[in-house]
């Protein structure tokens, strides 16, 4: 019988294209692919995303693709709107999304850093009045963690300064060229981008962390930034805000558990080398979330290690 029917060639294509398949899935890995909302290039958060997918890499279950994002605010939008399955945010922006946002765990403590030039007149936030100040890029938690400094300090964010929302590594640049007077960065110290001490330096923050968890509840705790943590820079206290590792209420219970089990076992590894000494990541408070509640998954593993 020459040739054949167009339909028989049909199935044989079809039939050709499934062996194909199934011989190169025979060596693929199953992996699941959860991706990470982080933050920019430079800062803590992406750092952060990038140790726990190395992390992640030296098993047979998890791949973990960080996102670079602009922080806090963007991170939690795009979990709620099933963009990524899993983000980083401050605490203090964490809020409702009907039941959409959960979170897997506390992380590690972010860092207030008012940064103004070392050659300047600024010593606190009140002297802000009038000037120009980048509170961080537009979708990060600076954004509202700034406002709220702000209004703590006696100023109206909309009246009393110029607000900016630039990327860190731009808005430290405009600083440094006296574009703009100050910049507030929430994140792990040191940060790269900070040229501190010379030619920026940090306000001390310390005073107003009472009246900020007066205003706005808990979240905010009173820290201090040691001295050398910059290098050459003196001691500070400033405010602390937790971060947490969220994730979509929709994510299978054996992925997050998989995720938290990450955290547990390879907390020490989780924080970046140049961040020792003033982060840590402790298992013991990954439960910590706050109100944010937990994943069902990520329970059942802290159960497990806490009983």
């Amino acid at each position: 019988m020459s040739g054949g029917s167009p339909m028989s060639r049909r199935r044989m294509l079809a039939l050709t294209a499934l062996v194909s398949a199934g011989l190169a899935g025979c060596g693929t890995n199953d992996r699941t692919t959860v991706r990470l909302a982080s933050g920019e290039d430079g800062g803590f958060y992406y750092a952060f995303a990038r140790l726990l997918a190395a992390a992640a890499a030296d098993t047979d279950s998890l791949r973990i693709e960080p996102v670079q994002t602009a922080g806090s605010q963007q991170n939690l939008r795009m979990v709620a709107d099933g963009e990524v399955e899993t983000a980083l945010a401050l605490a203090d922006s964490a809020s409702d999304f009907g039941g959409r946002v959960v979170a897997l765990g506390r992380v590690y403590e972010n860092y207030l850093q008012l940064a103004v030039r070392t050659d300047g007149p600024i010593d606190e936030v009140a002297d802000l009045r009038g000037r120009r100040v980048n509170l961080g890029a537009a979708g990060s938690g600076a954004a509202v963690t700034g406002q709220r400094l702000l209004t703590t300090a006696g100023l109206d964010p909309t009246a009393d300064v110029v607000v900016e929302h630039r990327p860190l590594r731009e808005a430290a640049q405009r600083l440094t060229d006296g574009a703009i007077d100050a910049l507030l960065w929430a994140g792990g110290v040191p940060t790269a981008a900070l040229a501190v001490p010379d030619p920026l330096r940090l306000i001390d923050l310390g005073a107003l962390a009472a009246p900020m968890r007066e205003r706005y509840g808990p979240v905010y705790d009173r820290v201090a930034i040691p001295a050398d943590a910059y290098p050459g820079s003196p001691a500070v206290h400033t405010i602390g805000v937790a971060n947490l590792l969220l994730a979509a209420a929709n994510l299978p219970d054996e992925t997050a558990a998989a995720i938290v089990d990450l955290l547990v076992r390879h907390a020490d590894a989780l924080v970046p080398a140049e961040a020792a000494g003033t982060q840590f990541l402790d298992g013991r408070f990954l439960i910590g979330t706050g109100t944010v509640p937990l994943h069902p998954g990520a329970a059942q593993v802290y159960r497990r290690w806490h009983g």
